[in-house]
């Protein structure tokens, strides 16, 4: 029996969001794969500072996070994908620009007084490279994820992308985490709350 492209083209891309690093066995559609890493940025409690400061307030926060991730995102050589209102999708070809990237985002909107904290997710995989600019897979989905389960000042990555970055990296490893969406727990390291608390106690 024949199967339709199409169904071959729903199989590969369910296989890449199921795994990390899933093998397409059609050689036709392994070239559209690649390996990134992938972050998710966002200001915490956006909606509620325009319900009760104003437009002008948010207006200035987003003026604020937009220059900052521009700057530090090109330092390292790190991709601002997508804007997402008051978040951003980042993509790096290394994991550690990318996790210094959203590092110095934090710091620096901590000192330009912005009003609002950052969370961020970040995860790294093979994904489908659709049309040049458009990434689809589990690392995005998964990266997407844990931003949303982050809290202020919290960066959660994934313990294959933490250790990826290189040794003497500080973070607390949570372990395995149920991800909404996600048939598999995932490793995850918190290395945001461990750099908040060192610096609230300085």
């Amino acid at each position: 029996m024949s199967v339709p492209d199409g169904a071959v083209a729903v199989r590969s891309i369910r296989a890449v969001q199921d795994a990390d690093d899933a093998e397409l066995v059609d050689t036709e559609t392994a070239d559209a794969l690649v390996r990134r890493n992938f972050g998710f940025i966002d200001l915490c409690g956006f909606t509620a500072l325009t319900d009760e400061e104003g437009v002008g307030e948010a207006v200035a926060a987003l003026s604020t996070f937009r220059a900052v991730v521009r700057e530090r995102a090109g330092w390292r050589g790190v991709r601002v994908a997508k804007w997402l209102g008051d978040g951003a999708m980042l993509v790096s070809t290394e994991p550690r620009p990318l996790l210094d990237a959203v590092v110095r985002m934090e710091l620096a909107l901590d000192a330009r007084g912005c009003a609002l904290p950052l969370r961020a997710g970040l995860a790294a995989g093979r994904v489908i490279l659709f049309e040049g600019d458009d990434y689809i897979g589990r690392a995005v989905n998964l990266a997407a994820r844990l931003c949303d389960e982050a809290q202020a000042h919290q960066l959660l990555v994934t313990a294959s992308l933490f250790d990826a970055a290189g040794d003497g990296l500080p973070g607390v490893r949570l372990g395995p985490q149920r991800m909404r969406g996600f048939t598999r727990a995932v490793e995850v390291v918190d290395f945001g709350e461990h750099r908040h608390h060192h610096r609230s106690r300085g």
